[in-house]
């Protein structure tokens, strides 16, 4: 069994422990730190090398990383996808989006079908908790709308939203933000505002990924313009530009198009049309198709431009090719493929979530009637025990009757050899008193009478020095006062003065336990030296009377004497098995029982706490101070 259990947590573990591999590669692809994501995978446990897993992952890095900008044909992009050869749907995933991403980056396939494999990849991780992978197809939709729709298209706002719930840290939190403001600017009654300028601002100074800062630089320039406020607005795109000069990844050679667009719009408002022809003509040293989207809004400014400077013929040229491409782009037709593939994947989930419900539906209905055939059979066996229970119960009140009797006898031998052995005790230190009496004090006696003897005739003859006799008979009295005060401490302290309180209540517990009716243990700790004789003798009167109270009206078979000094306070639990009794009618400030040993435990500056349950038996706590 422990086996089973060590090897379940090994895989346990090894799975956590995969996912934080994966989720620290997803990591570094969403921070751009490409390099990191490639280094991470040497991490991975591959589990088919025969499906070249490492593979997609680095595929994935570069599509990342070039978004078609730099053309790279790779024709094995699409292999692994086809085959599913391998089991992990984490690699499966991955491969699924390498597909779409190079369908969308190179080939000229209709973008719809990129997001139909963005939301089957989705739908295949319903049930996982994969949820870095889920959040990383959602950031690959809502880019996919960010860079498609200039018209009003409010359906990526669900996703802005899921991705939020996804999100692993405070950056994802603010890539949701950026998508909102990014996408919603084009849709100016959902984005262009002051309120949302200030956000954009905000998340300039807390996003830390450099082509989001860019992108966010970017966007707060459209608002600036929107506000009429142009030249701060370039100055922007120009921070925006500085920023990614030298930077070759797609995402910033995009950001950089899109900057030098918006500068050299603001050079043609400001007549300045050179330079605006320089910032347009920037675009066509780059090759891709996300480049090509952008250049229908580049050769559309060129035309204007060529127009204002009444070179017609180029006008003319760079116009038929915006139209051509902008064609080619065609957006309604474009927004309603969307939507309907978007209608098509709620609908296929929809009808899972039916099927799911159905199933739920005759499972229960099944758990419903195998309840019903267990309620009836239990039923059956209740009523049956029922009437075994009835006949037991006959017997029970006998057998308790005697037991009851029995009880009673054995209750009253208890207390008759308990008399019995406080009797035996009794005549056996009047013996010791006795045998001191003749032994000790009585020899004594007999030396004084003979001094007094030759003091009466000393007085008449005066042969010896009256002085001594009287020195020595003072002498002799002095050791009869101690003798009898001897007899008497012995007397009173019993077998507390000989061998201390520990040892006293120990021979108490064996004598009682010894007649075979109660069993007393007695557990110390700490009374390593002996204590103040009279504190030692009023100890024990008390644990005394409390184990005899025990004996005659607890009916108990096991009682405890636990006896602990420590840090100059001494502890006394008693506790027994017994049949217990109500506190509340006790009344603790009359009688002699307990009321006694309580006026005893407070005229020694200690305290008394009593805890009995009825059939539960009974604790007694005392604490006294030791000075």
């Amino acid at each position: 069994m422990t086996k089973k259990i060590i090897i379940f947590l090994l895989i346990q573990s090894s799975f956590l422990f995969g996912n934080n591999k994966k989720d620290d590669f997803l990591t570094h692809i969403r921070n751009e730190n490409y390099s990191l994501a490639k280094n991470s995978i040497n991490k991975f446990n591959f589990e088919n090398t025969n499906c070249n897993e490492k593979y997609e992952l680095l595929t994935f890095i570069e599509l990342s990383k070039n978004k078609g900008v730099k053309f790279k044909s790779n024709k094995n992009v699409t292999t692994y996808i086809q085959n599913n050869c391998s089991n992990d749907l984490f690699i499966r995933t991955i491969s699924k989006l390498n597909f779409a991403l190079y369908n969308y980056y190179y080939k000229k396939n209709s973008d719809v079908s990129v997001l139909s494999i963005y939301l089957e990849a989705l739908n295949s991780l319903d049930k996982t908790n994969l949820n870095a992978l889920k959040s990383e197809i959602i950031r690959r939709i809502l880019e996919y709308h960010n860079n498609i729709f200039i018209l009003k298209d409010y359906s990526y706002l669900k996703y802005v939203k899921l991705y939020k719930e996804l999100a692993q840290d405070k950056v994802d939190e603010y890539i949701s933000n950026f998508y909102k403001l990014s996408i919603g600017i084009k849709n100016s009654d959902l984005g262009l505002s002051k309120e949302n300028y200030n956000i954009t601002l905000k998340l300039i100074e807390n996003l830390k990924i450099d082509s989001y800062n860019n992108r966010l630089l970017i966007i707060a320039g459209n608002y600036l313009e929107e506000f009429d406020d142009k030249k701060l607005a370039i100055k922007l795109y120009q921070k925006s530009l500085n920023q990614i000069k030298n930077d070759s990844s797609g995402i910033n050679i995009l950001s950089r198009l899109a900057s030098k667009l918006n500068i050299g719009i603001y050079h043609f408002y400001n007549k300045e049309f050179e330079k605006a022809i320089n910032q347009f003509n920037y675009i066509h040293s780059f090759e891709g198709k996300l480049v090509k989207r952008k250049k229908i809004y580049y050769d559309y400014w060129l035309s204007l431009t060529y127009e204002e400077l009444t070179d017609f013929k180029s006008a003319y040229k760079y116009l038929k090719t915006s139209r051509r491409n902008q064609f080619s782009f065609n957006q309604s037709n474009h927004l309603k493929a969307v939507r309907e593939i978007q209608v098509k994947y709620e609908t296929e989930k929809k009808e899972k979530e039916n099927l799911q419900l159905k199933i739920d539906k005759e499972k229960n209905r099944n758990y419903l009637i195998a309840a019903l055939l267990t309620l009836f059979l239990i039923s059956i066996i209740g009523i049956l025990s029922f009437q075994s229970s009835k006949r037991k119960q006959k017997l029970a009140e006998q057998f308790s009757a005697l037991e009851t009797q029995k009880n009673l006898t054995l209750l009253k031998e208890q207390e008759l050899t308990t008399i019995n052995a406080m009797v035996d005790g009794q005549e056996k230190e009047r013996k010791r008193i006795a045998e001191d009496l003749h032994d000790n004090l009585g020899s004594v006696l007999a030396t004084l009478k003979l001094h007094f003897e030759n003091l009466k005739m000393n007085r008449e003859k005066k042969k010896i020095d009256q002085e001594t006799l009287f020195n020595k008979t003072e002498g002799l009295i002095d050791e009869a006062y101690l003798k009898v005060r001897s007899i008497a401490h012995a007397k009173n302290a019993g077998v507390i003065a000989n061998q201390g309180l520990l040892m006293a209540i120990k021979l108490m517990a064996e004598k009682i336990s010894s007649a075979d009716k109660i069993q007393i243990e007695v557990v110390d700790f700490g009374l390593n030296k002996p204590l103040d004789n009279s504190l030692e003798i009023s100890v024990f009167r008390i644990i005394q009377e409390l184990i005899t109270n025990t004996i005659k009206h607890a009916n108990a078979k096991n009682a405890t004497i636990n006896i602990s000094l420590y840090d100059k306070n001494l502890n006394i639990i008693i506790e027994d098995d017994g049949i217990g009794f109500n506190i509340e009618k006790v009344n603790l400030k009359e009688g002699m029982g307990l009321s006694s040993i309580k006026t005893r435990i407070e005229h020694l500056s200690g305290n008394l706490e009593i805890d009995s349950t009825l059939g539960k038996g009974s604790s007694i706590i005392i604490n006294i101070p030791i000075s």
